[in-house]
């Protein structure tokens, strides 16, 4: 399933890159559902210490997880760990357009897990946080490929992977006016945040939005 943000478009004529990267991207997917669905079916079969070892090296080196150290050599709990849903994020180096990005993120139970943060979700009265922020070296553009079924082929319960305590105050217009959303709890931020998320980088020019009219003007739209 492909993801994208509908103002994201450009003329027939510079769709290369684009669909290039969207084919990367998928294959990126792919690639890491199989070494998923393997280590799922050994951790289900025969979850002896090597096994046990070698998933957990994949879930920290591949899939950015850290577990708490109680958790480490539970073969349950990184069985269940990597039987989720599975999403590549496209992101692009941050030129100063407005939005989220990809981080690293301190989860209530206490593991690490990536995560795409809005920067309306971010403390702006917490210095370290903001330093964080500004430091930011990529940018969501909202250009995802995501896996919805297990290594039995069945389709995931996507409620279950929800952060219900996950929401963001973004600002909107309407008819000329300012108004400020409740995102509750955001598609991409606490809707998925517990997918298994890899983030890749993908060129600047398959990044050409439409927020206002004048964006039209932009070369890549012409």
């Amino acid at each position: 399933i492909f993801i994208k943000n509908i103002d994201n478009v450009v003329p027939e004529k510079r769709l290369d890159s684009t669909i290039l990267m969207k084919k990367a991207i998928a294959g990126v997917l792919l690639e890491t559902q199989k070494d998923i669905f393997r280590f799922c079916r050994q951790l289900e079969d025969d979850p002896n210490e090597n096994i046990v070892a070698e998933a957990l090296e994949f879930l920290e080196g591949t899939l950015c997880l850290t577990l708490p150290d109680i958790h480490r050599n539970n073969p349950q709990m990184i069985l269940s760990l990597l039987n989720r849903p599975l999403r590549v994020c496209g992101m692009v180096k941050n030129e100063g357009e407005p939005g989220g990005g990809p981080f690293l993120v301190i989860n209530h139970e206490g593991s690490v897990s990536p995560q795409v943060v809005e920067s309306s979700q971010v403390d702006s009265k917490n210095s370290d946080q903001m330093q964080i922020l500004q430091g930011a070296t990529h940018f969501n553009p909202v250009d995802l490929v995501c896996a919805v079924k297990d290594y039995k082929g069945n389709k995931f319960d996507l409620t279950s992977f929800v952060d219900e305590k996950t929401c963001f105050i973004s600002k909107k217009s309407k008819n000329g006016k300012d108004l400020k959303a409740l995102e509750l709890p955001g598609l991409w931020n606490g809707a998925m945040a517990h997918w298994n998320t890899i983030f890749v980088e993908v060129p600047i020019n398959t990044f050409n939005p439409v927020k206002t009219v004048n964006d039209l003007l932009r070369e890549s739209h012409q």
